[in-house]
């Protein structure tokens, strides 16, 4: 589900779940579990990573429709929990955008402090409202901080965006060549391990703390948006978004 390798003290972890890395209760619980070894290790920074051209394509709607409100209520606690564990992680973490980064793709490459993606035909946005669920706590204050000033129109507009256009809206900080991506990312991830470890831990903490804090006190937002999400409204439109971008009622995102 993710593989990891490393590059003298970088780790490099690679999503390969499926074929779009689609975020469902098992890939997020991998991804919390990778982020507390990472945190623990003698590692000095990460480089989290996908396969293929799409880094990920977001949640598992499919699973969504057909599991209906007791996996919601499993999922989107399991969802938040991991993008705050990379949110929050006290060491260096970058995001190797090798494709597709859309809704929580998008979300959890700009978690990371640093965010290279891949010159191609990879788009990543964030299009939650166009599929018709609302944002939990962690996930549209993760947006907020990377983003600050234009999360209201990236949100309400849902638009997807080149990777040079992606940089222009503050969602990537730099644009490499597909074949150079790892070296690009693993030389970011170098260049942040080369602070003073406690030094970067506590700045990450003081640059990120009000945004934890309103994901920590979030709790009624986040109780709303799981009843949401379960509404019958709210699955039939997601399965009509489905059909209608898909093509086909039997899609699933592998």
């Amino acid at each position: 589900m993710i593989e990891t390798s490393r590059r003298g003290r970088i780790a490099i972890a690679r999503m390969a779940h499926g074929k779009a890395n689609a975020f469902d209760t098992e890939l997020s619980t991998a991804l919390t579990s990778l982020i507390a070894a990472f945190s623990a290790s003698a590692d000095a920074a990460l480089v989290l990573t996908g396969q293929g051209a799409i880094f990920s394509a977001g949640v598992d709607l499919v699973r969504v429709v057909e599991e209906g409100e007791s996996y919601i209520r499993t999922f989107l606690p399991a969802l938040s929990g991991a993008l705050m564990a990379v949110f929050a992680c006290p060491k260096p973490v970058v995001a190797a955008v090798n494709g597709h980064a859309i809704a929580g793709g998008c979300i959890l490459a700009c978690a990371a402090d640093y965010r290279v993606m891949s010159a191609g035909p990879g788009r990543i946005g964030i299009p939650e409202l166009r599929v018709g669920v609302p944002f939990p706590v962690v996930p549209l204050e993760i947006m907020r901080f990377a983003a600050p000033g234009r999360v209201q129109s990236l949100v309400y507009h849902g638009a997807t965006f080149a990777a040079a256009e992606a940089v222009r809206e503050g969602m990537i900080d730099a644009v490499a060549e597909a074949g150079g991506l790892t070296d690009a990312a693993v030389s970011a991830a170098e260049s942040l391990a080369g602070l003073p470890a406690p030094v970067f831990a506590m700045t990450k903490r003081q640059v990120r703390g009000p945004a934890i804090d309103r994901m920590n006190s979030g709790e009624s937002l986040d109780r709303e948006a799981i009843a949401r999400w379960s509404e019958p409204e709210t699955i039939a439109q997601v399965r009509a978004y489905i059909e209608t971008t898909f093509k086909r009622r039997a899609f699933r995102m592998p």
